[in-house]
């Protein structure tokens, strides 16, 4: 793991880099951006609860890990910009678009990337942050595949089709799968929202990316489903899988980290996002 600082909007901000133990400097690599939820941090998302380091290695993709805006010297308790959420992020007007290009800007100096294959994850405020990403970033990112956050973006014209993969569990007790913020969202509601429904979400991208606005389901198997939104504007895909259990957490993950359920092994969604993004 390699760390790395930038000055962005005068201050300082701090990004990791993982490069997978197949990596050869001289073969341009895919980059999945991995962003973390409200209240956590870098090390929080590169850590082997999400196992997305190992996914890294594995499939051969260069993984960044970026911190969320903090107050704090060591980065900690960081939100992101993501619209209509999170905490001081949203509430000062925090730049993190222009933070992320930042990143992009150095990252070919750190590693050889393959400009065409630059993707997003996030987990809640950094799911949400994902959203934003495809609204204002479509010209550089392939695909986005948020967990458990759906879109807050206040305003969201992408400059072209973008595919989006949503992963949720039903019964998620933060981000309510029916809209709003539930029990185990954040005591103080000031720092939160309340959260776009995923069915609202899915309309919306199916409606941006001109698919037709009935879904079709593509997998069932035992606890969970996806379904797929066809015929959209450039050959993206617009795609939700849904865990019927886990609640607030990461699909596949070894155990939970906020809420009071483990994380549902009906689906990984390392696996279901790596072979999203392939396609």
């Amino acid at each position: 793991m390699h760390n790395f600082s930038l000055q962005h909007q005068g201050q300082q901000r701090t990004y990791m880099v993982y490069v997978p133990r197949t990596y050869k400097p001289e073969i341009a690599q895919a980059v999945v951006f991995a962003f973390h939820g409200g209240g956590g941090d870098m090390h929080l998302q590169a850590g082997d609860h999400y196992g997305l380091t190992q996914k890294a290695d594995s499939a051969g993709f260069i993984a960044v890990f970026p911190n969320g805006y903090s107050r704090f010297p060591g980065g900690k308790l960081a939100t992101w910009n993501a619209g209509n959420c999170c905490g001081l992020a949203r509430d000062n007007n925090v730049d993190d678009v222009g933070f992320v290009r930042a990143i992009l800007k150095s990252l070919p100096e750190q590693v050889h990337l393959d400009q065409r294959r630059v993707f997003a994850t996030g987990m809640s405020n950094g799911g949400m942050f994902s959203h934003r990403l495809a609204c204002e970033m479509a010209d550089v990112f392939k695909a986005v595949a948020p967990v458990a956050g759906t879109d807050g973006s206040l305003q969201c014209k992408p400059s072209r089709p973008i595919s989006v993969l949503q992963i949720h569990a039903k019964n998620d007790t933060h981000v309510l799968f029916n809209g709003g913020a539930g029990p185990d969202s954040f005591r103080d509601t000031s720092k939160v929202a309340e959260f776009v429904s995923v069915p609202e979400t899915m309309a919306r991208w199916a409606q941006r990316n001109q698919c037709q606005s009935t879904p079709k389901r593509s997998v069932t198997v035992p606890g969970a489903y996806c379904e797929v939104y066809p015929q959209c504007a450039g050959g993206v895909q617009v795609q939700l899988c849904v865990t019927e259990t886990g609640g607030h957490s990461w699909p596949g993950a070894s155990k939970a980290r906020r809420g009071k359920e483990a994380p549902s092994q009906a689906l990984s969604a390392n696996d279901l996002m790596w072979e999203f993004f392939q396609r």
